[in-house]
Formats: structure tokens, sequence, C-alpha cells
């Protein structure tokens, strides 16, 4: 009987899994971070560690599992990477223990990326990567612009080759799509077999041709840390280090502050907005902290994690060590009167889209910046509303108008940051922390559609 456990890490919007049957076990596409998995192999054989690519949005755990256990490393075979390990390519087979596997060949994703299917009796199931998603397929431009086109045809072409070398019935499982950046466009559901996906996954439904076009143009942007994990995984990454950071005092928060470095509160964003060290940045950890930090942060700005608690604060340094940032400089708990100590605190003040739409009608001509991305700001919007995205905005501050700013997202988390980042760049600001699907029924003016004039 095949036993799949799946673990989640949904900050990074991917799936790993322990694949097993009996006391045999095999791992695929394993993150950094271990201890997680290590409980699930507790008194079983760990013999073989799969990787479907060189993944670009985390650094991989496998080549340390592997190491740790003595299991069999396999990376796809058209990829050259500075270790050892077993080179596999399409059609490839092997087994162990009553697991009969196979290598099929899907690039897209990346030009090297193998998906593999395995056999227990007469149950099958594929680890699809980066190839067919749940009711998507992972984008293909993350290895280059140059190669974008080429990967959308292959990415085609690899998922009917799944659907045709695999029956029906087989489990489709795949390691990006829950909101995955890696994935070329939302994806539904938390399970699914090839029958399914042919039935109601579009990329079976359209031809070459439209496919190609139709993925390319609703490519949106992705983290900056992308750049840092595949040579980070083809270089082979060092064993995760989680014992804690230094604690920070008041004096060397200020100091690092003063030097440039990132300093990033945890708390909720409205606690933030009520009282923060001045030049601190808002990333509320019921958002999605480590995509943004990671994003957003100048790749090597040493980081101090300020929380309400150090268990706060320990979740978001495994976070961030998942994708290379693998010690915070320092920490603080406590609170913002214990980080200043002494020193006056900063405010800005918060309200929901009513309260910008009775603003609005007050005056007007006040500056309404939207910060997500593009994609959603072609769907609707807010009329006569400056377009910053977030990743784009600390780049552009000289473009914004004096006076006070109103900035909003879709949700809040993505608009406290800019909040904050703009009160540190000394702009006045009101932090617009709603859903923007209220905006409409607020009496706000939103357009849908892509605006005019719009290039690209």
């Amino acid at each position: 009987m095949l036993d799949v456990r799946i673990i989640e890490t949904p900050d990074l919007g991917d799936r790993s899994y322990v694949v097993g049957a009996g006391d045999v076990v095999v791992v695929v596409d394993p993150q950094r971070d271990l201890d997680r998995l290590e409980a699930l192999l507790a008194g079983r054989r760990l013999t073989h560690v799969l990787e479907t690519h060189v993944h670009n949005d985390y650094l991989s755990g496998g080549l340390e599992l592997a190491r740790r256990h003595g299991a069999i490393y396999v990376v796809p075979s058209d990829v050259a990477v500075q270790y050892d390990r077993q080179p596999l390519s399409d059609g490839d087979r092997f087994e162990t223990g009553s697991m009969h596997w196979e290598a099929v060949g899907t690039p897209g994703h990346t030009p090297h990326h193998l998906s593999y299917a395995v056999r227990v009796g007469d149950e099958t199931a594929v680890f699809t990567g980066g190839s067919l998603l749940y009711g998507s397929v992972g984008r293909t431009d993350l290895v280059g612009a140059d190669l974008t086109e080429r990967l959308t045809h292959d990415q085609w072409h690899s998922v009917r080759r799944l659907a045709d070398r695999l029956p029906a019935g087989a489990a489709v499982m795949p390691t990006h799509g829950f909101g995955s950046f890696c994935s070329a466009s939302p994806t539904s559901g938390d399970s699914s077999t090839i029958a399914e996906q042919q039935r109601t996954n579009s990329v079976f439904r359209q031809d070459e041709d439209d496919f190609v076009a139709e993925l390319i143009a609703g490519l949106d942007a992705f983290p900056a840390y992308y750049a840092h994990m595949g040579p980070a995984n083809l270089a082979g990454p060092e064993p995760i280090d989680l014992t804690p950071p230094s604690p920070a005092s008041a004096d060397e928060l200020r100091k690092r502050l003063a030097a440039g470095e990132w300093v990033v509160d945890l708390r909720a964003r409205a606690t933030f907005a009520d009282g923060f060290l001045p030049g601190s940045l808002s990333f509320d950890n019921e958002g999605n902290v480590v995509t943004y930090v990671g994003w957003l942060v100048p790749w090597g700005t040493p980081v101090t994690l300020l929380g309400d608690t150090a268990e706060q604060v320990a979740e978001v340094q495994r976070g961030l060590a998942r994708i290379g940032i693998d010690r915070p400089a320092a920490q603080a708990v406590g609170g913002p009167e214990v980080w200043a100590q002494g020193s006056d605190l900063a405010t800005y003040p918060r309200t929901d889209f009513h309260g910008l739409a009775r603003a609005l009608g007050d005056d007007p001509q006040l500056t309404v910046l939207d910060v997500r991305l593009a994609s959603e700001h072609d769907e609707s919007r807010l009329r006569g509303a400056l377009h910053v995205p977030l990743h784009q905005l600390a780049d552009r501050l000289e473009d914004l108008p004096g006076g006070p700013i109103w900035v909003h997202c879709t949700s809040g988390f993505r608009a406290a940051t800019a909040a904050s980042m703009l009160a540190a760049a000394g702009h006045d600001v009101v932090h617009v922390d709603g859903d923007f699907d209220t905006a409409a029924a607020a009496g706000l003016p939103v357009e849908s559609g892509r605006p005019a004039g719009h290039a690209g």
C-alpha cells in the first residue's frame, strides 16, 4: 500500500512529500528545515531523495538529508551541480522496496524538469513538481527571458506526456501551486488525479499557440530573492542553523537603523501603527512575511527581527532560512517601549475603504497609492489612484508627491509594509487597512479591465 505524507510550507506555497511502502521511504523535494521530515522517517529506511528540479523559490534540504541517511540523491541529469548525485533522465526507472519509480521528462518550469511516477500494486501517484499543478502549471519565465517562449511550448507538451503515460486515476502530487509565485496562474484544490486535471485544467483544452500566448501574457513579477536560489541549490546549500539570534538593546537597534539595516517588526499591523520604533518596517506575522522580506530587502542586508515573543521571531527566522536569509543580525522582544527606551515612538493613522471614501468626499485631490501587483491592478482598481507595486516602492519614493499618502493593497498586509516604508522616508501616511472587495460598496469608483494605454 502506498503511503504519502505531505509536509506543507504555506508561506512559500509549496509541498514536500514522504512516500512510503512498508518500512521503506522516498522523499520528494524536501525543504531545508529537515526536523519536520525526520519525525516522519523515524523507524523507517530512507533510500532515495528526489528533486524534480533545481528550485527557484527555496533552498533544498535534499543534499543534507541524503547525506544524513546515506540515501541516493537524485537530481535531473540535464543540470550541472557541484556535488555527487544520481542523475536520472526521461524513462529511467528504479525500484526500492515494493515501490516502482519512473522519471518522466517534463521540461517547462525549468529546462531539466522531471516528474516521478511511483507504482505500488495497482496504486499510482506522480510527483509533478512545477509541471502539472492543480488547475494550472508552473511558470516558465524563471530561468531567463530568452528561454520563456521555448519553455512555455515545452510545458504544454509535458503535461500531455504525463497524461499519455499515466493511468487516469493516478494521483497528482505537485510541489508548487498553493499560493506559490512559481505557479503561472492561481491554483485550486488540495488533491487531484490525471483524469480530473484533463477535465478541469485549461491547459488540456487549449491548443499550443493559444496556451503559450495566454500564459506569457499573464505572467507577473516574482520575488527578487529567486535570483539567488538556483545558484545556491546548484552549489549545495549548507545545513540550516536555527539557533536564536542574539538579543539587541535599544542602543543597538538605533545603531542598526542608522546604518541602513532592516529592522522588521512582526507585530500585528494595527498594533504597529499605534506605536513603533521610527525607521522600523511592518511585516505583520499574519501575512506572508517570508516572501516579502525576501523580495524587498536588498540581498545581504542585515535583518533584525522584532516580535511579541521569542516564538514569533523563531517562526519567521525558520521561514527566512528556507530562502537563504540564514542568520538574523539580532532579535528583540517585549514591545516598542522597551525597544525605544526613552526615544519617542512613531505612529500613523489607519482606516478602511469606507474611511477613504469619506476622506475623498471631503478632498477629491487626496493622493491614493495602490501597491498591488500589476495583474491585480489590471483586473480592477480605484479610479485616479497612483499605482506603484510594493516591490518597486523603495526605488520610486522620489516619484511620489508631497502631502499625505493614503496607501492600500488587497487585504492590508502589503499596505502596512508600504506605509511603514513611506513613514521611514518621511512621508505623512494613512494606512487603508481593509479588503479591496469592499471598495465599491464603500462608494469608491472602481474600474475593471486593463487600463487604456497599458503596455504589455
